[in-house]
């Protein structure tokens, strides 16, 4: 038998105010260090895509959500320039309990509202690709595969 295909799986965070998208700047991590990034995390063994991204918003930015305000607007298979493949699971929320504040400073340099039609140009180019993808109304896509 073939060893079958595994991916990590990666949640976002689409959170908007207004037409303000949530951006955290990353710090001290060894990734993508300086640039703008969502809210974001890898599932955990046994968790689910929808329990992941409520805890990542808990853990980063300190704001209670209920799986009934969640809805998944992306889907996108990523794969990075060292050949390295995601998929990457992007929720929009209705409401949320709390004001965002940067819960991780360690990894986080603070957290930055931008248009949402106006991704940043130092934004992490995946997500940056979903959020250009999500305002155009497509819920699925492929990244770094051509």
């Amino acid at each position: 038998m073939t060893d079958r295909y595994r991916s990590i799986v990666d949640v976002h965070l689409v959170l908007v105010r207004g037409d303000q998208l949530l951006w955290a700047r990353r710090a001290n991590t060894g990734y993508a260090d300086g640039q703008l990034n969502l809210v974001s995390g890898h599932l955990e063994a046994g968790e689910d895509v929808v329990a992941a991204i409520i805890r990542e918003a808990a853990e980063e930015v300190g704001i209670g959500l209920e799986r009934a305000d969640l809805t998944c607007v992306h889907v996108m298979h990523h794969r990075n320039p060292e050949g390295e493949a995601r998929v990457g699971f992007f929720f929009r929320l209705a409401r949320w309990e709390g004001e965002p504040v940067n819960r991780e400073p360690h990894k986080c340099a603070g957290l930055e509202w931008h248009r949402f039609d106006d991704v940043p140009a130092d934004a992490v180019p995946y997500p940056a690709e979903a959020i250009r993808r999500i305002g155009k109304g497509e819920s699925f896509s492929l990244h770094g595969w051509t």
